[in-house]
């Protein structure tokens, strides 16, 4: 029996590859068999590296996300550079931290609009390949704690996250017809830049810790086994689930 986790043969894109999250998944990607596009800001070329020693293929495309205007030109590197898409991650993203009562439009069209905006359209231009493809695909969203919790002073992150939960619920509801899964991770509290303000706060830390039964802040390698198994063919009657991956956080 052919090994349903097994990506050999896939391309997956991944934005924010670079680094954090985004490159732990890129990398149990790359383990699992597939080559890798790894789309940032910043170049990729950590990512690209460790890939290509894993005897993979891998490409790094530059691409503002703020905005949707480099999405068509993204999948298009990939297709180019790589032959084909397969799985698409959808991790790219940045948090603002205010209170509610003093935060800036400002912060809240840059949060929303690559967390958000650019998610979907994205979303659309390689369901749209897929389509065409005729072979069905994968995309994976990258959600949060706080696609289900309030959070405090990260108003437009809640709301972007919030908004991820019910787009991937849509993008299933439209898609799966075509043989395309939609589904999100949603991460605990990791060790990343985005963390890295919370974990010098002292009091915030202990906070946070106190409530994660697995008693530590995750590793972006934790991902690998979620992002691997709803990019295989294991997880083709997964659809638009929500998967915490969190050490414990909402169990307790």
């Amino acid at each position: 029996m052919a090994n349903p986790f097994s990506l050999e043969g896939k391309v997956a894109l991944v934005t924010g590859g670079n680094v954090g999250l985004g490159q732990g998944i890129a990398l149990a990607l790359a383990d699992a068999g597939a080559d890798i596009a790894s789309v940032a800001l910043s170049d990729s070329d950590d990512t690209v590296g460790k890939v290509l020693a894993k005897g993979r293929k891998a490409i790094s495309i530059s691409a503002d996300l703020t905005s949707i205007e480099p999405v068509e030109r993204v999948l298009q590197e990939t297709l180019d550079g790589l032959g084909r898409v397969d799985i698409l991650v959808n991790n790219a993203g940045l948090i603002r931290r205010a209170d509610a009562v003093d935060f800036s439009e400002a912060d809240w069209d840059l949060v929303m609009n690559i967390n958000l905006k650019t998610v979907f359209f994205m979303s659309q231009a390689v369901a749209r390949h897929y389509i065409k493809q005729g072979e069905g695909g994968k995309i994976i969203n990258i959600a949060s704690m706080l696609s289900f919790q309030g959070g405090i002073r990260v108003p437009s992150y809640t709301a972007s996250k919030s908004g991820v939960a019910g787009l991937t619920k849509l993008m299933a509801n439209e898609w799966a017809k075509h043989g395309i899964t939609a589904n999100a991770i949603a991460p605990g509290y990791f060790a990343t830049a985005n963390t890295h303000d919370l974990r010098q706060d002292p009091v915030r830390s202990a906070e946070i810790l106190g409530r994660i039964p697995a008693g530590r802040w995750g590793d972006p390698s934790d991902l690998g086994g979620a992002a691997v198994f709803l990019a295989s063919s294991a997880s083709d009657y997964v659809q638009g689930a929500i998967l915490p991956v969190d050490g414990g956080w909402q169990a307790r």
